[in-house]
């Protein structure tokens, strides 16, 4: 028998022979390497021929203009390899090219390497994004050339002088170094060989599952056989061997599952981060660029699936892509490129309002609705620091019932349990909940994402499905051809999970249908990490705190003032207009301060617009209200009436102080009172002061402790014994490594006076400097009749890795310390039993934090902060840090805020803690009445338990109120809902304001009755008589 001929220099191996696994292995992994061997394996021949462009001129702006602004600069030469920038500005490229003749019938793509993120332009469109750090380095000019394509073309490509992460200088992390210079590396046009990228495809897929599925496994060596006869067979330099090697290959992958493998839905998907790294208005341009790449493939793919949220990103590419955005509208049409969320951002999950949340949700799915006829389904909010227990209940109004996310698998004590369960809300609430097993939202599409996805899953047995989200992300830059590629090659083959295109609504529908099994987990889903983010940037929080009160008491007002004047125009537009620019705001980096100064910047400055504009309205609407007389006058924006000390101004024009009645929602004109029992000042003979109002009575060291707190009704002292309250510390505070999203738990010199010696207000004032950088002055206020004593304070802050936090040792034991959340509280334990405990060290909360034992306790009040920490009997709240990274200058400054501390006896529901937390954020405004002004409210409500939280005008109907009330003391009530204003019928509708036509609401003499479950959120539709 002869021996077998060697053809092109090649043998298939016809004996059996002892094969080293760990050499055959790196055989392979060299014949693809792009590092070694490129002059004789298969990763050299890759691309063919090359050729010079025939001119490359450059523009350089330091701003981001548009594509008809820089076609007509006046370019000049450049060559590849200088140096253009600095940091944040834009080099725009006009290249002219030339493709050869003889390059007929070949792919032929121009190349493009640079480290700033680019666009190419062609006929005045965007056509393609390019990035390295994205694996897009060539815009394809043709597929196969013909002799009637054009062969000499000229195309620009705007290039960012940024990366796909920013600019940091010295870590991604770091702040952005702003002298930065970027060059283009290359820039040719090549000939692109596609069977040799397919042959590659193969290799590499076939060398991961050898990797992935180790020695243990027996598909593994059958990887390893079958790529080392590839190998074998396929000669670099000889195109004719490929069909054979690309044989061999599909028949592995061809090798099917049983029908019990698990099965993955794999989406296309790009995380941008509205702004983080880089400023809002570069992520408009990372939209566009990310997005038109998404185009290209789904012309070329139409089985390829994308998902992408955020309505204010397709708002941005409406706005400044109108091109793009008509091509995106197409492919939504088609079901490929799928609008997720109905959400206006991806919001930080704890610190916006509950009325903030609801915003986001009907905002986001208006906008979807408009511009795509499609109602989103599924919360989509991967990478946030922790989601509220009040979100269930807030996706269920808003139409949504699933949820994907993947962040708290960056938890760092404890693994959460599971991956797709049900999430059971604070008021009962669930909805389908899924964490890709594979932890990311930004796979690549390699064998390791899939087996990662089925090891991981800590729901087997009860759930066979799972998301694969694949796609660069966080900077931008999404999916490539490659990774569509790779998840085509392994759709169905044994050892691997079954892989599938799919969309979001046929993940759910196969989770849903199948969930028998699946568990519930009750309450929120707290994150492990990132708790810094409840105080990094003072002024953020302070803005979003001050501004979400602005708009609420605006939309009250406007409401009112339509009902009360004929001639009043609601403001429809400028109000969605703040409300957006709040919303953005909200942002997972933003308000969570985690972002660089530049983002900072930004967002202060939107909120001056929301304060400016939004005095404007606000100041219309009681205009309206008070019939524009000259005599002063108060607006109440809440739910009960208050008697509370303001400040005013007297006869002659100077600051004076009267004590009002106000009712519920509604003016009064200023008639000043008298108190019971006037505040009293006085110096005790040890230098400290003395103050009481008839309900406290505190005593104040000469630094501002407090020596003692004393509830005069309950006999009880409120501060611990040998201790002081507003105790201000000041830790070291350096992370493991996230700067400004992290707390690890290791973490003088005083001028003193009394400001206001009693009457209707107490108040002394003290500076202490902290260290030789910072100092705090501080004014504590106790006012007549009422039950907290004010802390507002002042700090000039100049320091680097410090933590400011105040402390109050209180007189309680309990197990567990109460936080307000959205529309309603949870408790924490005050212990550290065990990982779970001691991994909430510092938590979140908004207004108010309670720690009360059977008929007495002591609340923190603030007006703008969101982090607290009660260990045993110590109650904390965090006020300021210095990070470093990624703004170097964050807090520095100076910072205003308020504090309080109020003893109560009974509950801290009985007490009306809620409603006093509400006064300190809500001040009563002052507004022009007429002097014969009857006092005059438009809603009460008849229970304490039940907060009338909003008032609005309804969204497209001219002739309606939304009022938005929850249940806020955790139980069961009937309430009635009173109201002067002219309503002639009342119908529930859920948050997105679509109404129930089945179920009138119960209107009776009195008003509206309603039904209250604990913690349930109700709106209303008010069709009014006008």
């Amino acid at each position: 028998m002869p021996s077998p001929s060697p053809k092109s220099g090649r043998m298939m191996s016809q004996q059996p022979v002892l094969k080293n696994r760990r050499t055959l292995l790196e055989r392979a992994e060299k014949f693809i390497s792009e590092i070694y061997f490129t002059d004789c394996n298969l990763r050299g021949r890759l691309y063919g021929d090359s050729c010079p462009l025939e001119s490359l001129a450059s523009f350089l702006s330091s701003k981001r203009i548009t594509f008809t602004e820089a076609s007509k600069q006046n370019f000049a030469p450049h060559k590849v390899g200088d140096t253009f920038g600095p940091t944040w500005w834009t080099c725009w490229f006009k290249v002219t090219l030339n493709i050869p003749d003889s390059w007929r019938g070949k792919e032929v793509h121009l190349l493009w390497e640079s480290d700033g993120e680019a666009m190419v332009w062609r006929d005045e469109q965007p056509v393609q994004g390019l990035t390295k750090e994205g694996e897009k380095t060539s815009y394809i000019l043709s597929d196969c050339l013909k002799d009637e394509e054009p062969h000499s073309i000229t195309l620009y490509v705007e290039v960012a002088c940024n990366g796909l992460f920013g600019a940091g200088e010295g870590s991604m992390i770091a702040a952005p170094d702003p002298n930065r210079m970027f060059s283009v590396q290359k820039a040719e046009l090549v000939v692109f060989n596609r069977e040799v990228r397919e042959l590659l495809t193969d290799f590499e897929m076939l060398i991961d599952i050898v990797k992935e599925l180790g020695e243990g496994e027996q598909r593994g060596y059958q990887a390893l056989f079958t790529v080392n006869e590839m190998v074998n067979l396929c000669d670099p330099c000889d195109p004719s061997s490929f069909s054979k090697v690309h044989s061999l290959a599909h028949n592995f992958f061809s090798q099917r599952n049983g029908e019990s493998q698990h099965n993955t839905h794999a989406m296309g998907h790009c995380h941008i981060d509205s702004a983080w790294l880089w400023p809002y208005e570069e992520t408009i341009r990372k939209c566009g660029r990310s997005w038109v790449t998404v185009i290209r493939l789904m012309e070329k793919n139409p089985e390829f699936v994308f998902t992408c949220s955020q309505a204010q990103q397709f708002q941005w590419v409406k706005s400044w892509y109108p091109g793009l955005f008509s091509q995106i509208q197409h492919y939504v049409k088609k079901g490929q490129f799928i609008p997720v969320g109905g959400a206006w951002v991806e919001m930080d999950g704890n610190l916006p309002s509950g009325e903030s949340m609801v915003r986001q949700f009907l905002e986001g799915q208006r906008f979807f609705n408009h511009e795509f006829g499609i109602h989103c389904k599924e919360f989509w909010l991967p990478d946030t620091f922790g989601y509220s227990a009040q979100l269930p209940q807030i996706m269920q109004g808003c139409g949504i019932s699933n949820f994907l996310t993947q962040k708290l698998s960056w938890n760092l004590v404890n693994t959460f349990p599971h991956n797709t369960f049900f999430w059971e809300g604070l008021d009962g609430s669930k909805v389908l909940t899924h964490f890709p097993p594979g932890n990311s939202y930004e796979m690549k599409g390699k064998v390791e994402d899939l087996v990662k996805t089925v090891k991981n899953n800590k729901d087997k047995g009860r759930a066979n499905h799972s998301a694969v989200l694949f796609g660069f992300g966080d900077g931008g830059g999404g999916p490539t051809q490659l990774m569509l590629d790779r998840l085509h090659r392994v759709r169905d083959t044994d050892g691997l999970p079954k892989v599938q295109m799919s969309s979001p609504d046929r993940l759910f529908s196969e989770l849903q249908a199948d969930s028998a099994l699946l568990c519930t987990w009750t309450g929120e889903l707290f994150l492990e990490l990132h708790n810094g983010t409840y105080t990094t940037q003072a002024q953020i929080k302070r803005g979003n705190r001050q501004c979400e009160t602005l708009l609420h008491d605006i939309e009250i007002a406007s409401s009112l003032a339509l009902c009360q004047d004929g001639t009043f125009q609601y403001p429809v537009e400028k109000l969605q207009e703040l409300w957006r620019l709040l919303l953005l705001n909200q942002f997972h980096d933003v308000i969570p301060g985690s972002c660089i100064e530049m983002v900072v910047e930004d967002a202060l400055r939107y909120y001056e617009d929301i304060r400016r504009d939004g005095s404007t309205l606000l100041h219309n609407a009681c205009g309206a209200l008070g019939s524009k007389g000259n005599s002063a006058g108060v607006f109440n924006s809440l739910p009960w009436e208050r008697h509370e000390v303001i400040q005013i101004q007297d006869g002659a024009g100077k600051p004076d102080l009267a004590l009002v009645r106000v009712p519920s929602i509604g003016l009064s004109p200023v008639k000043d009172t008298q108190p019971g029992t006037q505040v009293s000042v006085s110096i005790q003979a040890d230098g400290t002061i003395l103050m009481e109002n008839g309900i406290l009575q505190t005593v104040i060291n000469k630094d501002g402790t407090l020596a003692s707190l004393y509830l005069i009704s309950a006999n009880r002292y409120s501060i611990y014994d040998s201790c002081y309250g507003n105790q201000f510390i000041m830790f070291d505070d350096v992370p493991l490594y996230w700067d400004a999203w992290d707390v690890m738990d290791y973490h003088l010199q005083t001028r003193f006076r009394v400001v206001s010696s009693g009457g209707l207000r107490g108040s002394v004032s003290f500076t202490l400097r902290i260290s030789d950088k910072s100092t705090i002055t501080q004014e504590i206020v106790m006012d007549a009749m009422c039950p907290y004593i004010k802390f507002n304070t002042e700090v000039k802050w100049a320091e680097s890795h410090k933590f400011l936090k105040v402390e109050f040792p209180v007189r309680v034991h309990s197990p567990s310390a109460t936080y307000e959340i959205q529309f309603g509280h949870l408790q924490r334990p005050t212990h550290r039993n065990t990982s779970w405990d001691w991994a909430r060290f510092e938590v979140w909360g908004h207004k108010w934090a309670d720690l009360s034992e059977h008929n007495f306790g002591v609340a923190l009040l603030n007006d703008c902060k969101y982090g607290y920490s009660v260990h045993k009997n110590t109650m904390t709240l965090s006020l300021l840090r210095a990070t470093k990274a990624p703004d170097a200058n964050a807090d520095m400054g100076t910072h205003h805020f308020t504090y309080a501390v109020m003893p109560h006896t009974g509950s801290f529901q009985d007490a009306s803690v809620i409603q006093c937390a509400y006064n300190l954020n809500f001040p009563l405004r002052s507004i022009r009445c007429t002097p014969d002004t009857v006092p005059w409210n438009a809603f009460s409500i008849s229970s304490a338990a039940v907060i009338l939280e909003t008032i609005k005008r309804a969204e497209d109907r001219k002739g309606a109120l939304v009022v938005r009330l929850y249940e806020s003391h955790g139980s069961s009530v009937t309430a009635t809902l009173c109201t002067t204003l002219p309503v002639r019928e009342a119908w529930p509708c859920d948050l997105l304001e679509r109404q129930d036509p089945t179920q009138p609401a119960h209107i009776t003499s009195e008003g509206i009755i309603l039904n209250f479950n604990p913690f349930q959120i109700v709106s209303l539709l008010l069709i009014l008589r006008l």
